[in-house]
């Protein structure tokens, strides 16, 4: 028994250096889990400690996983950033001229000495899937040299996803938004909320989901946000929130009056195919073993390629149908069968993907 005692001691003592050692962690929060961990030790004197230490060890291994004072350096160079713009999309320019003002106006709010996150509207990204939604906003944080998190709001259920459970219930855990803070160990990443509009079917749930994240999005409350589990305002307003959706009909009038709608564009069979064959097939070959001239493509087939069940608004299911043809021609190199692979009107067929 006296192991066990001097056993939780030790790891009384090691949760207070932690506390100690994390930095920017405010005092105010800092003193409570310090007499929170005070009464963890009178506990422990006389037996009486097994649920309290692990329920309070989860909780500031949270809380000192925050980074309450990390923050990368905004980089707001014009010409990088359309560097960076063209060399990850094609076409689109009007949506990147449009990123461009953007960065352009924090940069000019930022020079000038005011608050240029919170000043700056939110973007609300709107197209049909596969048009190149999220990594637009992936290119965006690339731009700002700026940690890059995604929440998927389609998935959330339920506000304590977003908001956390109290960290008095059993499975208690922070919300989706800490874990963002968490996972990028920063706190002024660029987060997108994905496919807002796909929040919870259900009216009442999905009323509830939007008013937390008009919290989050709400520069005038989002400085003092609490999370259940936290329990202590924690300020987003360093954050780049950046939202998706595939329409705007689910999304609550007081939601889209903070927001700014960026409309991406469905992209053309020729867009397509400059797309398929300088950005997607370079990438694809590389993860799929193949050097070059192990695979050619007839330049006349490209249209049956980018366009083989008919028309399709994004360029998801055409990064599949590459991956499929560059995997056979890998098993049929590997196999000895060739030493490189033509595709042509006659065998083209074997290489799409069945469906």
């Amino acid at each position: 028994m006296a192991d066990k005692k001097d056993y939780i001691f030790e790891e009384i003592s090691a949760l207070s250096d932690k506390i100690t050692a994390t930095p920017g962690l405010p005092n105010e929060l800092q003193e409570d889990l310090k007499q929170r961990l005070d009464r963890l030790d009178r506990m422990a004197k006389l037996g009486h400690y097994a649920s309290e230490f692990d329920a309070l060890s989860r909780y500031i291994d949270v809380i000192t996983r925050i980074p309450w004072a990390a923050k990368t350096e905004d980089s707001l160079d014009l010409d990088e950033a359309k560097r960076i713009l063209d060399k990850n999309h094609y076409g689109m320019e009007d949506v990147k001229e449009r990123i461009l003002e953007y960065v352009a106006t924090m940069k000019l709010i930022k020079d000038r000495g005011q608050d240029a996150i919170a000043r700056s509207p939110i973007l609300l990204l709107v197209g049909l899937q596969g048009v190149g939604k999220t990594t637009l906003a992936f290119s965006l944080a690339d731009v700002l040299g700026r940690k890059f998190a995604r929440v998927p709001i389609g998935a959330i259920g339920s506000a304590l996803e977003l908001r956390g459970k109290n960290k008095s219930l059993p499975q208690a855990e922070p919300g989706q938004i800490i874990k963002a803070l968490i996972r990028t160990q920063s706190m002024n990443p660029v987060i997108l909320l994905d496919e807002i509009e796909k929040a919870s079917g259900e009216e009442g749930l999905r009323s509830d989901i939007m008013a937390v994240l008009l919290e989050i999005l709400d520069p005038s409350q989002n400085t003092a946000f609490r999370d259940h589990y936290v329990d202590f305002p924690v300020d987003l307003s360093d954050v780049l929130f950046v939202c998706s959706a595939n329409n705007t009909g689910g999304i609550s009038t007081a939601l889209m009056d903070r927001l700014e709608v960026v409309k991406m564009p469905s992209y053309t069979d020729t867009q397509k195919i400059v797309i398929a064959k300088d950005y997607l097939l370079p990438k694809i070959f590389e993860n799929s073993g193949l050097r070059e001239g192990e695979l050619t493509i007839q330049e006349d087939l490209w249209p049956q390629i980018v366009r083989p069940l008919g028309f399709d608004t994004g360029i998801r299911s055409l990064g599949r149908i590459l991956e499929a043809i560059c995997r056979k021609a890998a098993k049929e190199i590997v196999e000895g069968k060739s030493k490189s692979v033509e595709i042509t009107a006659q065998n083209l067929k074997y290489y799409l993907p069945k469906w």
